[in-house]
């Protein structure tokens, strides 16, 4: 049985990462579709913007918390996982910090080379970032999903 701490930090690391999941497949289904349909400049502000206002106080909770709290449900029981939670646990962690690293290595980079490109060419900007951020962008989802969906299954 898990003690009260471990069965808090699993909770809380299950609203977390359903609340970061929501927030990467809104970006997937419904933000990003959307402004495939804006021109190139449209497309180019809109981004700058999004990638301006995104990493906020608000996001930086949810994008730090979604390692810290499932690693905190991890090590808090030791000992105390079934021969389920354990392991779906430590598989959502790694999910979420290979979802971090393709952020960190391939969309941040990204956002930077089109931030750097305002007043330019933003029709080059575009066809250099959108295609690489979605690609990107999707397969960070999926990984956060499936941390979601792992981090359910441990409850």
């Amino acid at each position: 049985m898990m003690s009260a701490m471990t069965s808090l930090f699993l909770v809380l690391a299950t609203i977390v990462n359903g609340l970061y999941a929501g927030f990467m497949l809104t970006f997937l289904i419904a933000i990003m579709p959307g402004l495939a349909e804006l021109t190139d400049q449209q497309f180019a502000a809109a981004m700058r913007r999004f990638n301006e206002k995104v990493p906020g106080p608000a996001f930086l909770v949810l994008f730090l918390g979604v390692v810290a709290l499932p690693a905190a449900a991890f090590l808090t029981g030791l000992g105390e996982h079934d021969e389920v939670t354990g392991p779906a646990v430590l598989a959502a962690l790694i999910c979420v910090i290979i979802g971090h690293l393709i952020t960190v290595i391939g969309n941040i980079p990204l956002n930077n080379a089109l931030a750097a490109s305002e007043g330019g060419d933003d029709s080059a900007a575009r066809a250099a970032f959108e295609p690489r951020w979605n690609t990107l962008h999707q397969v960070r989802t999926a990984f956060s999903l499936v941390a979601c969906a792992l981090l359910a299954v441990a409850l």
